[in-house]
């Protein structure tokens, strides 16, 4: 069985974000549905199976799940569904080769999904899920460029 790659995974729906962030907490961090209720602060784990097989979580509880999960694709899949982008808030640091390596392995997915989905090769869905990525990641880049040029003040002891 290969490992899956949480970084280009991109939830297809609600209950799907719910079992993909179940999915994670379970391969990175060990935790199983049990552990995941009891560190929520729930009395009963049959609770969170509830929510991953019926898709419908209470508002207040999704930031405690992801939390506890480790990761936000609920959140990200809330934004997306709503037309929106999600990314983290960009910091103004310089950018690395590294995260430049990225960006270009992204977008060059993103190209070539596009390629062989008009081809029919490719599901809709994963073609969606690497334009998503690419855009995200641009976006970041994009934010990061306008708080390097406006940096903010450290606000440190003095």
């Amino acid at each position: 069985m290969t490992k899956r790659n949480w970084k280009r995974t991109q939830p297809s729906s609600l209950r799907n974000a719910l079992e993909l962030c179940k999915d994670y907490a379970k391969e990175r961090h060990n935790l199983s549905v049990e552990r995941i209720a009891d560190r929520m602060g729930l009395s009963d784990h049959w609770t969170v199976y509830k929510w991953i097989q019926t898709g419908r979580i209470p508002a207040n509880m999704i930031r405690a799940y992801e939390t506890v999960c480790g990761i936000n694709y609920a959140t990200r899949w809330l934004a997306a569904s709503g037309g929106s982008l999600l990314i983290d808030i960009p910091s103004g640091r310089n950018a690395s080769a590294e995260d430049m390596q990225t960006l270009q392995s992204v977008l060059n997915d993103a190209a070539g999904r596009l390629l062989q989905f008009y081809a029919g090769k490719a599901q809709a869905a994963d073609t969606l899920a690497a334009i998503q990525q690419a855009m995200e990641g641009l976006a970041w880049h994009r934010g990061n460029v306008e708080k390097h040029l406006q940096p903010e003040l450290e606000l440190g002891g003095y």
